[in-house]
């Protein structure tokens, strides 16, 4: 165990245990796991995994903060930039959001298009834990008026007949099940988890497959250079199809993902010999991916460059890229604060306000930590945010 993080109560361990013990039968089964299955299992395994299992997740009481969680501000300027693009679509719009956290977004952004006057028809949210499911519902419906809660659909799948409207995903892509790699004798080997003599989790690497080392391969072209033997990093071979899945029946509107991350020339610096990936615990953040599996959060940074691509192959374009701080200061961040601010009386209110500000914005926080990619398809330009387009750094993809 590592010594420096919270020893975990008895029924957290006995969790956690079993989770782990069924992760060393498929490898005693099946032989050496593909970390991304190692992650994939930690996070999603039925009833066990870190987001399935009933855990709190975020906030105070969990293991981490998310923007939506500070307040409201977040989705306030979220709504505000596709505001002209449901505009545009009409009455029929729906809105999809990708992983719901704990319902936060969800209540802030539909009181913010009400107030708006632009509430979609549909209110779609693709939430694949059942338990974080139960707590959004419960939360929607006792914080929103009921003709708004009703909006509110939750589903198993992405849509599957075709729709118009806006996709949005915070934190999302860093929580897809992420391939490991490692370059070796001018060869790709990919990162997974067997068992050592005393049946802990070591990591074992092996020859990539045809998928994970084409990937690769795609990057060293892109940044024209070869990965220096020894140099392990992430990659998600998956993501192009994963974004065809989410959004291939969007036939016309704007998709907007929020995550932490890079562009690939960022990305994949020769110093980062270790890539991105890390683990949250009871707000503390360390690298050990294999403490107690189903209790931390595991995650890696986002490839921007990697995520333009992939909706450039589901037919999408880029529409504008930049930091978060940029994306919410153009989305009318410093409106809605000024109003609040004055609005407000209680000091103390007033300082939760400027601390959620600072938290969103600053770059040692979330403001260049993090980015925005706005995505449009079949839209015309009068229908994307002025303001957000003027702010467009794409160029540095």
């Amino acid at each position: 165990m590592n010594v420096n993080l919270p020893a975990p109560g008895a029924d957290e361990r006995a969790h956690s245990d079993h989770l782990a013990s069924l992760l060393r039968e498929e490898i005693a089964s099946h032989g050496p796991m593909p970390f991304s299955r190692f992650m994939e299992r930690c996070l999603y395994a039925p009833g066990l995994g870190y987001y399935s299992a009933g855990k709190a997740k975020f906030g105070a009481e969990g293991d981490f903060v998310t923007a939506p969680e500070l307040g409201t501000l977040f989705a306030r300027c979220v709504v505000r930039a596709f505001e002209p693009v449901l505009g545009s679509v009409g009455p029929d719009a729906g809105f999809l959001e990708l992983g719901g956290g704990s319902g936060a977004f969800a209540e802030a952004a539909l009181l913010a298009l009400d107030a708006a006057g632009c509430v979609p028809r549909r209110y779609m949210i693709l939430e694949p834990s059942a338990d974080l499911r139960e707590r959004q519902r419960e939360r929607l419906h006792a914080a929103l008026p009921a003709a708004l809660s009703a909006r509110v659909e939750w589903l198993d799948g992405p849509p599957e007949a075709e729709w118009e409207g806006v996709l949005f995903a915070n934190e999302v892509i860093d929580a897809l099940p992420t391939t490991r790699f490692t370059a070796r004798d001018g060869e790709i080997y990919e990162e997974h988890v067997v068992l050592d003599g005393e049946g802990r989790f070591v990591r074992n690497d092996r020859p990539a497959d045809a998928l994970v080392g084409g990937a690769v391969r795609h990057v060293e072209r892109d940044l024209g250079r070869e990965f220096e033997a020894g140099y392990r990093s992430e990659i998600l071979p998956q993501l192009p199809y994963w974004v065809q899945a989410v959004a291939g029946s969007l036939r016309r509107g704007a998709m907007l993902f929020a995550d932490y991350g890079y562009t690939r020339g960022e990305f994949y610096q020769p110093e980062r010999t270790d890539g991105t990936l890390r683990a949250f615990y009871r707000h503390r953040v360390h690298g050990d991916a294999f403490f107690m599996p189903g209790l931390q959060d595991l995650t890696a940074s986002v490839d921007f460059t990697a995520l333009a691509e992939a909706g450039n192959s589901a037919g999408f374009g880029v529409a504008a890229y930049m930091p978060q701080a940029r994306f919410l200061l153009a989305a009318g961040m410093q409106e809605f604060f000024e109003n609040d601010y004055l609005a407000l009386t209680d000091e103390a209110a007033r300082y939760r306000l400027a601390q959620e500000v600072k938290k969103l914005t600053m770059p040692d926080q979330m403001g260049e930590r993090f980015q925005a990619m706005l995505f449009a398809k079949d839209l015309d330009p009068a229908a994307l945010p002025a303001e957000v387009m003027a702010a467009d750094q794409g160029a540095r993809l």
